[in-house]
């Protein structure tokens, strides 16, 4: 098509051993030769001797190394993107349905204003979309290196077309396109920019924090007996403790997104280190950090999916444990229904200042339940809205506006971009843990 004198036949015999790999023969070469590439270019033209004088044309070892990262990154992406939106599906559906249930609400890990189950589920899932937003992105973005030669010059492909500049930029063109990328970095050193890695590993920490954020409120909510991870009707919390229910999927997601986020650290310093148009130090560290990212994130997300698959949800405990912290959140409600029944606000105030201190020094020390609102019944200077009590001590009516953000926030923004991903929605996550 371009000129080169490269036979049809040269070509079909590569096609033909394609996958026919020597690998004994490529760990002879290479231990002979000490340079991977050049170890499978030798093999390769070993099994395709018709086309051994033009294998490698041209070519640098980074036309194979760089390309070939840049494709694994893509299509490591596309492995990961269903896996994150299927996480991402799984929580919308468990915050629809729990959109309207009242739980305390924590600030400082103290128990705050309360907002719903559902609502602290769209946190976690607000996350995980800027996550996928992110990824996509990232997928987006990436470009082929392309047809650059050995210090991104292209000055080899220029000579091999005799100086036609416009047969080098098709060739470019068309390994790009036969690569799967829609473009090419117009301009590279010997490899592609190292800051590549950064943008694409930086996502993947992200998701790493997210995660990890996510399975500590888990972990958390698990201590409290709110809500629990799936727990199988064989499994051993405690090889000492047997009636231990430890939350050892959240656990594990904590440990290895620490693990993910840590990775971020080798690219960054890789590409700070780049000597000018390339130093071979980068090598070793990206085969390792690269890799790892991925994998660590694929079963990050397979865990992930599999704890959202099978949370377990006990309002009864939730609703314990607002008893005894609602009747201090209400005694604003308190003062202002004395008031309309015409109370003094100051007056009223210093009745439940000193009732709530009471209150207070049964739970914190006699460990006593909160009989705030036994206090208040029994005190007839609230005669006035005793009618009232159960109506302002509502749960629901204290959750402010979080049930409709649910469903705006589903509704708006997660399903949305889900689309997609419609189709590949089914698949169920079995773990050997």
């Amino acid at each position: 098509m371009l000129g080169l004198p490269i036979t049809d036949e040269q070509i079909q015999e590569m096609v033909n051993h394609l996958d026919n790999i020597d690998f004994k023969m490529a760990a002879e070469e290479e231990k002979k030769l000490r340079h991977d590439v050049m170890a499978h270019v030798h093999t390769f033209a070993h099994r395709c001797p018709r086309a051994a004088s033009i294998i490698h044309l041209g070519a640098t070892s980074c036309y194979v190394g760089d390309n070939t990262d840049l494709i694994v990154l893509r299509d490591g992406i596309d492995i990961l993107l269903p896996k994150l939106a299927r996480v991402i599906s799984r929580l919308a559906n468990f915050a629809e349905q729990y959109a309207n249930l009242p739980t305390l609400g924590f600030t400082h890990y103290q128990p705050a204003q309360l907002t719903t189950v559902g609502k602290r589920c769209c946190l976690w899932l607000q996350d995980l979309c800027m996550d996928l937003q992110n990824l996509e992105h990232a997928r987006t973005k990436l470009r082929f290196r392309g047809v650059k030669g050995t210090t991104g010059t292209q000055a080899s492909f220029l000579q091999l077309f005799e100086g036609d500049h416009n047969k080098v930029e098709e060739l470019d063109r068309l390994v790009t396109e036969m690569a799967g990328f829609k473009s090419a970095y117009l301009v590279t050193g010997q490899t592609y920019s190292r800051k590549v890695d950064i943008d694409t590993l930086a996502v993947l920490s992200s998701l790493g924090a997210t995660v990890h954020k996510i399975c500590m409120d888990i972990r958390l909510l698990a201590n409290l007996k709110e809500i629990e991870e799936p727990f199988e009707k064989d499994q051993i919390g405690s090889s000492a403790m047997p009636y231990k229910r430890n939350p050892m999927r959240s656990e594990r997601c904590c440990s290895l997104a620490r693990h993910l986020m840590t990775l971020i650290m080798d690219p960054l310093q890789t590409a700070a280190v780049q000597w000018f148009e390339r130093t071979l130090d980068d090598s070793a560290n990206r085969r390792i950090c690269l890799a790892e990212a991925f994998l660590t994130a694929d079963i990050v997300l397979s865990t992930l999916q599999n704890i959202s698959e099978g949370l377990v949800v006990y309002p009864k405990v939730i609703e314990r444990h607002i008893r005894q912290e609602l009747p201090f959140m209400a005694t604003e409600n308190f003062i202002m229904a004395m008031v309309k029944a015409g109370g003094n606000r100051q007056d009223c105030h210093e009745k439940i200042r000193v009732l709530s201190q009471q209150a207070a020094a049964v739970v914190k020390q006699e460990g006593g339940d909160n009989d705030l609102i036994t206090r208040i019944r029994a005190d007839p200077y609230f005669s006035p809205i005793q009618e009232q009590l159960e109506n302002l001590l509502d749960p629901s009516s204290f959750t402010g506006r979080a049930p409709q953000q649910v469903v705006k926030f589903l509704k708006e923004e997660v399903y949305p971009l889900l689309t997609p991903y419609e189709n590949q929605m089914d698949i169920k996550i079995e773990l050997e843990l």
